[in-house]
């Protein structure tokens, strides 16, 4: 990083939750700070900010205090705290580590601009947003990436067994950890620690209730991204870690802004906070423990009721929802593309009126589901519609599709959509597919 020019840099460090951001750049300022006059490590700043918001204040005293090696308690204010910044180490080198920053005003009250800081000043900064570093001019921005899997696999031997190489028994079952945890340090530390000294049959036994229950210490640290989203780029998110990891962003972007929520902003900020990312083909992708803390987020809405949670991806909920009739207006997504569903028709001793309390489901995408009490409603808000296999002649004579933007009846037994007559205007947003 240059720590002998005499320019005065910024430097950013950015990426998702759990990469070591932190850490990372705790060995730079340990390895750095002696060639500075003085030098700050500002910590969890995002988590203090929250805590208290006077915060800023104790954060600039400390950062007179480290710098200065003066206990200073004259900063009344945030202004005052700027101005002696200003003012007192303009003519001194110093390190400035500001850590996990989530706010550009943060950034602008304690390191507002270069010229604050003396010749050969550097301020090192750790985010997971990108677009914060772009507010504030950071001049050189390095993104933080995953472990490649055989830098994942000796990161977590060395913290479950204290060595580079498991014995034979546990190298299947470490394997299968390091896939799990996906390159992320954060991951592969905190179950590598649990499982540390554990004989194989818990190791097994772990593995298995990870399948069924992720560890909250991990998903809470990844949440806190999420936290700090607007509702429109929650949404967004929560609805590609239940139905849309994989598809191409154009294509979600037509489902998604038939929803108002704004999808060409909303995705670019869910990229910039490293919630999202663009991989081949232009296709939306997450981490996997991103998408699964998504997803724990709405089985949390109702841990016991599926039928009052968002968003419905799982063969057993939805089974569960419609022959109990428990769907609720709470419902907003079913899609189900599942190898069950696919090679079988699934029959459901459900009421005709199974999907009637769903009046705010935009989205329905399953496969061969047959209710041989037949169907009398589907909601007026679908967006889009995909029944592959749809068992009936005709669909419920009060669907509304004017704000339907995709119709897939593909395999079904269709012969008229309605019974009865229906406006003409509403098929002018509809794309449909039909297959016989």
């Amino acid at each position: 990083m240059g720590a002998g020019c005499n320019d005065v840099r910024m430097i950013g460090i950015w990426g998702m939750g759990g990469l070591g951001k932190t850490t990372l750049a705790r060995v730079v300022y340990d390895l750095i700070s002696h060639e500075f006059d003085g030098s700050s490590f500002l910590a969890d700043v995002k988590e203090k900010y929250d805590k208290e918001g006077s915060v800023i204040i104790s954060l600039q005293k400390q950062l007179i205090s480290d710098l200065l090696k003066l206990a200073d308690n004259s900063i009344r204010n945030v202004y005052d705290g700027i101005n002696m910044i200003g003012r007192r180490l303009r003519q001194k080198k110093v390190l400035l580590m500001i850590d996990d920053v989530a706010h550009v005003e943060q950034l602008r009250r304690l390191a507002g601009k270069r010229d604050w800081f003396g010749p050969g000043s550097r301020i090192i900064i750790t985010t997971r947003d990108e677009h914060l570093l772009k507010l504030h001019r950071v001049g050189e921005v390095f993104k933080l990436e995953a472990l490649t899997y055989d830098e994942a696999f000796q990161l977590f031997c060395l913290k479950a067994f204290e060595t580079q190489k498991p014995r034979e028994e546990y190298v299947h079952l470490s394997q299968l950890v390091v896939n799990y945890a996906g390159g992320l340090p954060l991951a592969l530390k905190v179950l590598g620690s649990f499982l540390f000294g554990r004989p194989v049959d818990e190791w097994t036994s772990t593995l298995e209730r990870l399948k069924r229950e992720p560890e909250n210490e991990i998903l809470d640290i990844l949440q806190i991204s999420f936290d700090g989203l607007k509702e429109a780029e929650k949404e967004i998110f929560l609805d590609v870690a239940c139905f849309f990891k994989g598809e191409k962003r154009d294509y979600v972007s037509k489902i998604l802004d038939s929803c108002g929520f704004e999808p060409v902003i909303g995705i670019g900020v869910l990229i910039e906070k490293s919630l999202l990312t663009i991989c081949e083909s232009d296709r939306l992708w997450m981490h996997d423990l991103l998408l699964e803390m998504g997803r724990q987020i709405v089985r949390r809405q109702s841990p016991r009721e599926p039928g009052k949670r968002s968003r419905l991806w799982e063969e057993a909920d939805l089974c569960h929802v419609l022959s109990q009739n428990t769907g609720s207006e709470v419902v907003e997504g079913i899609i189900l593309d599942d190898y069950y569903f696919l090679q079988d028709k699934v029959y459901l001793s459900a009421s005709p009126k199974a999907f009637s309390k769903m009046t705010n489901l935009r989205f329905l995408k399953i496969c061969g589901l047959q209710l041989p009490q037949g169907l009398e409603h589907l909601s007026n808000k679908l967006r889009l519609l995909d029944w592959h296999g749809y068992p009936w002649k005709s669909l419920p004579s009060n669907l509304q599709l004017d704000k339907t933007v995709e119709f897939k009846m593909c395999y079904s037994c269709i012969e008229e959509l309605w019974k009865g007559i229906k406006v003409r205007s509403m098929f002018l947003s509809l794309i449909y597919f039909f297959t016989e």
